[in-house]
C-alpha cells in the first residue's frame, strides 16, 4: 500500500464528499480508491469512512487520520517545492480557499500570480468562511481569502492576516425604460430603498447574508427575500433578467458587462464596509509557494488594481455606461 496516495485519496473524498468525484480528481477509478481506502483502514486496524448508499462522512477517528493526511501532504508539498524550485521561480501548487463574494478578486490574484510564477500551480476553492477557517486550521488550504474580522479570538490567535480592500455593497438592479446597455452607477441609495424591492438574497449559512441581515435589523427594516441562492452566479443572473434586485459586493459589481441595463448604487446610512484580506496558519512553516503569493499580495501595484475593482467603485460614480 502506498500511504501517500491513500492519505491523497481521502483527502480528495472529505473535499469532494463523493466516491466518484473523489477518484476523478485523482484520475483513478471509484473501485481503486475505494479499495486504498479499506487498505488504510486495514493497515491502521480502524473504520474511516462511514459507508451507505453513499458517502456519510468519516468515523472519530477518521477525523484523526485525515488531520494526519493533511500534514503529511502538506510536509510532502514542502519538500517537493524545495526541491523543484527556487525561491525566486517557485513551482507546485498551491490552494486558496475563498468566500464567494471575494471570488473575482482571487481570479485576478491567481491570473498575475501565474503569470509572474509560471512554475506555480494556483488553485481557487469557493469556501464558505466556516470552511476556510477550518482548512487553514486544519491545512487543508494554504491561503484563504475573506471576512479578516469573523474568525472567533480562539482560531484568530492561530491566523496571520494580510489586509486586502474593503468591501462595499451596492444596489444593483435593471434600469428601467430604453436606456442605453451596460451596468450604470447611481447615486447613493438607503437600505429602506433595498427592503422595499424583491430581494435576491444569499441563503443565511453565508456570511454576507449575516451581514446584511444584521444592517436591516439596525435599521429597523424586515426583509423576506424573494428568492435565496447559495451561488453568486446565480445572484447576478437572476438581476440580469429583470423581475430581482440584489446587495452585492463592488468586487462583484464590477466584472458586470453585457446586453442587460444595470443600475448599482452604494447603500449608505449606515455603509456596510467589510474587511477582506488573505488569511494563513501562523503556525504552518511557509511554501515557496505561498511566501511568493504573499509578495504579490503586498506589491503595491496590485492593491492599485485591487481598490480599482472592489469596495466603494467611488471613480466610476455618476458615470455613464461603464465597462470595469
Amino acid at each position: 500500500m502506498n500511504l501517500i496516495d491513500a492519505y491523497r485519496y481521502l483527502a480528495a473524498l472529505e473535499q469532494h464528499r463523493h466516491f466518484g468525484r473523489a477518484a476523478a480528481a485523482c484520475h483513478i477509478t471509484q473501485p481503486a480508491l475505494s479499495n486504498a481506502l479499506r487498505a488504510l483502514e486495514t493497515h491502521l486496524d480502524v473504520a474511516i469512512v462511514r459507508r451507505g448508499r453513499q458517502y456519510e462522512g468519516l468515523t472519530a477517528e477518521g477525523a484523526q487520520v485525515l488531520a494526519t493526511a493533511h500534514r503529511v501532504l502538506r510536509e510532502q508539498e514542502l519538500l517537493q517545492q524545495a526541491l523543484r524550485g527556487s525561491a525566486e521561480q517557485p513551482q507546485g501548487r498551491l490552494v486558496l480557499g475563498v468566500v464567494p463574494t471575494a471570488l473575482p478578486i482571487a481570479a485576478r490574484f491567481a491570473a498575475q500570480l501565474a503569470a509572474r510564477h509560471p512554475g506555480l500551480r494556483p488553485e481557487l476553492r469557493s469556501l464558505s468562511s466556516q470552511e476556510i477557517e477550518t482548512g487553514l486550521d486544519t491545512l487543508a488550504i494554504d491561503l484563504g481569502l475573506g471576512y479578516t474580522e469573523r474568525p472567533a479570538p480562539p482560531l484568530r490567535a492561530r491566523l496571520q492576516v494580510w489586509p486586502q480592500y474593503v468591501e462595499q455593497v451596492h444596489l444593483l438592479q435593471r434600469r428601467d425604460g430604453a436606456e442605453p446597455p451596460g451596468l450604470q452607477f447611481g447615486p447613493p441609495a438607503a437600505w429602506s430603498d433595498a427592503a422595499a424591492l424583491p430581494l435576491a438574497l444569499l441563503t443565511p449559512d453565508m456570511h454576507h447574508r449575516v451581514l446584511l441581515d444584521a444592517v436591516f435589523a439596525q435599521c429597523g427594516l424586515q426583509v423576506q427575500p424573494a428568492f435565496e441562492t447559495n451561488s453568486v452566479f446565480a445572484l447576478l443572473l437572476a438581476v440580469q433578467q429583470g423581475a430581482l434586485a440584489a446587495v452585492l459586493p463592488g468586487a462583484l459589481v464590477a466584472t458586470l458587462d453585457g446586453p442587460a441595463a444595470l443600475l448599482a448604487r452604494p447603500l449608505t446610512g449606515p455603509a456596510l464596509r467589510t474587511p477582506i484580506g488573505f488569511m494563513g496558519s501562523a503556525a504552518a512553516r511557509p511554501s515557496r509557494a505561498l511566501q511568493a503569493a504573499l509578495r504579490l499580495a503586498a506589491d503595491a501595484a496590485w492593491l492599485a488594481d485591487v481598490a480599482a475593482h472592489s469596495g466603494q467603485l467611488g471613480g466610476q460614480l455618476g458615470a455613464g455606461p461603464s465597462r470595469p
